[in-house]
């Protein structure tokens, strides 16, 4: 796993992972990015899903973006921390992951899931986000991930939680 400050959009990967709203149509931040990068092959490719619930994922190719394909996935809306959010939080990575097997994707970047316009606390999210990935890393040996932050303080949020998971175990 590779921690990095960048553009989700210009990494060469297998997958990208879009922090997108339930209707995938795209909107701001990560997804409005990727929608505009993509090109709007996209957005008609998104039409034809129906949607995604919080806490799954769907596939679609990643058309004008150096990935080949973007997994979007819909995280949980900050309300609190009562309402189930760390555990759709959760889901989020895991359904991620579970397309990732299913279409044998060796290389994925997330960005940090719901911590943006969803307000999730970004020092709440990185321990979620860290743990799933380890677990998944562990299941699935030749696996690469990379998390791309879009800024500074994001990284080194997640810096310091990786290096806190380090010294616990």
């Amino acid at each position: 796993m590779t921690l990095i400050r960048g553009d989700i959009t210009e990494m060469r990967v297998d997958a990208i992972v879009n922090a997108a709203n339930s209707s995938l149509l795209g909107g701001g931040g990560v997804d409005g990015a990727i929608h505009r990068a993509a090109g709007p092959e996209l957005l008609a490719a998104c039409r034809t899903l129906g949607g995604c619930p919080t806490g799954e994922a769907k596939l679609t190719p990643g058309y004008n973006l150096s990935a080949r394909f973007v997994i979007h996935t819909v995280g949980p809306v900050w309300r609190g921390g009562a309402h189930r959010e760390d555990e759709l939080l959760a889901r989020c990575y895991r359904s991620c992951f579970a397309l990732a097997r299913e279409h044998a994707l060796r290389s994925l970047a997330f960005p940090s899931i719901s911590t943006g316009a969803y307000g999730f606390p970004i020092e709440r999210a990185a321990p979620i986000a860290l743990r799933e990935i380890r677990q998944a890393l562990a299941a699935n040996a030749p696996l690469r991930v990379t998390v791309v932050l879009f800024g500074q303080r994001d990284l080194e949020t997640y810096q310091a939680c990786l290096e806190a998971a380090g010294r616990r175990r």
